[in-house]
């Protein structure tokens, strides 16, 4: 049978370890992960099953985590884990969508069986995955256990990327550069918002000659005309303006690993107040860049695009980064640190972030953005297209 790893054991075993020492510090017997991301990087699982129970079980006296799922998914665990066959356990699909069982009964009993009945259970509560639902069968499940909230455990151990993992965010900047290059060439006056989001998809998924890509965790943030100012629109049939702006966000996904990367595109000739805003947002943005070092604190780097942005009279409110890294549906970002005032998270080389600083004010919006990982004495760039208004 196929095995689909794009990692070795070792930096499987070696993530696992650094988990446990984590549990171990918060007491914990068993820490259930429902989030797909962290099932991925602990084990590699990638399918698209998530819209039923699923759970990875991290016990601290097992060598393996334990993969859940439903029965016809064990085979796709059996492809992409490294797990022994005794650590893939299905349920049977009586337990799908039934109003009278529960596929978190089934997941108890292994936890009962890995650890007993009064386990120290932490669950990844503030998880998209994790639903009111789930905690209230396990709880009655396994009354004597004690549940605690252990969301982003594995997401700050997440933060820092192996050199594997860079490698393949490498890659995955290729495809973003790959499918912004596609709509620049598509986009022209006359073309259908919905042709471009199509041409977006092509180009994300057949990637380069090298290597194809993935689906992507969101769609792309195609924002043109008057919904260029709303930073998370959707496209519709409408032809392209003659004259307008088109704000776009997307990304390139290899082996579920995103970078994310953002353009303003104009339509026919900007006003020279939109030019300039253009170049003090790019201004702000490179200064953010260049504050970037092992040992800064994330709200330093926001301190220094603030300061630049300052100079010319504006300010933003939202943050202006988020780290990213494994991504499935709904969000490609990590939960855990964020380009902002007041957060004091140290930066490391191998951090990942995509720095979205946006400027979305009452009539215009810009977002020319740039993913970079912390490299040893700065950053590296993982996209390379130009950090620029792009004018067509």
């Amino acid at each position: 049978m196929i095995k689909d790893l794009h990692f070795e054991v070792a930096e499987f075993q070696a993530r696992l370890r650094a988990v446990k020492e984590e549990m171990a510090r918060k007491g914990l017997d068993i820490l259930l992960l429902s989030e797909p991301p962290n099932q991925n990087y602990l084990t590699g699982y990638n399918a698209y099953s998530f819209y039923t129970p699923q759970m990875v079980v991290v016990a601290l006296d097992h060598a393996q985590p334990i993969w859940i799922g439903r029965f016809m998914d064990r085979i796709s665990a059996t492809m992409t884990t490294y797990l022994a066959e005794d650590n893939i356990r299905a349920y049977p699909d009586t337990y799908v969508q039934s109003a009278a069982l529960s596929a978190y009964d089934f997941m108890a009993d292994i936890v009962k069986e890995v650890a007993g009945e009064k386990a120290r259970i932490g669950v990844e509560m503030g998880g998209y995955y994790y639903s009111a639902r789930a905690h209230a069968d396990l709880t009655r499940a396994l009354p004597l256990a004690e549940f605690v909230d252990a969301d982003l455990l594995v997401g700050w151990i997440r933060l820092v990327k192996s050199p594997a993992e860079i490698g393949i965010m490498r890659q995955a900047g290729q495809l973003a550069d790959a499918a912004m290059q596609r709509v620049i060439d598509t986009v022209e006056a006359g073309v259908r918002e919905c042709d471009i989001a199509a041409a977006i998809y092509h180009q994300q998924v057949s990637g380069t000659p090298e290597f194809g890509g993935d689906y992507p965790c969101c769609p792309p943030d195609l924002c043109i005309g008057e919904r260029s100012i709303a930073p998370h629109a959707a496209w519709t049939d409408d032809p392209v303006p003659d004259s307008t702006v088109v704000n776009l966000e997307l990304s390139g996904c290899r082996h579920r690993y995103q970078v994310n990367l953002a353009r303003t595109i104009v339509v026919g000739r900007p006003s020279p107040e939109f030019e300039k805003l253009s170049e003090i947002a790019v201004e702000s943005l490179n200064a953010g860049l260049d504050a970037i070092r092992p040992g800064r604190t994330c709200s330093e780097v926001d301190g220094a695009f603030r300061q630049a942005l300052a100079r010319h009279g504006l300010e933003k409110e939202s943050r202006i980064g988020y780290p990213t890294g494994i991504g499935f549906p709904p969000a490609s970002g990590e939960r855990t640190a964020s380009i902002r005032k007041g957060d004091e998270t140290v930066l490391q080389a191998g951090m990942v972030f995509h720095m979205m600083p946006g400027l979305w004010l009452d009539t215009v919006g810009v977002t020319i953005t740039q993913s970079f990982a912390v490299s040893d004495s700065g950053f590296e760039p993982l996209t390379k297209t130009p950090r620029k208004l792009v004018i067509k």
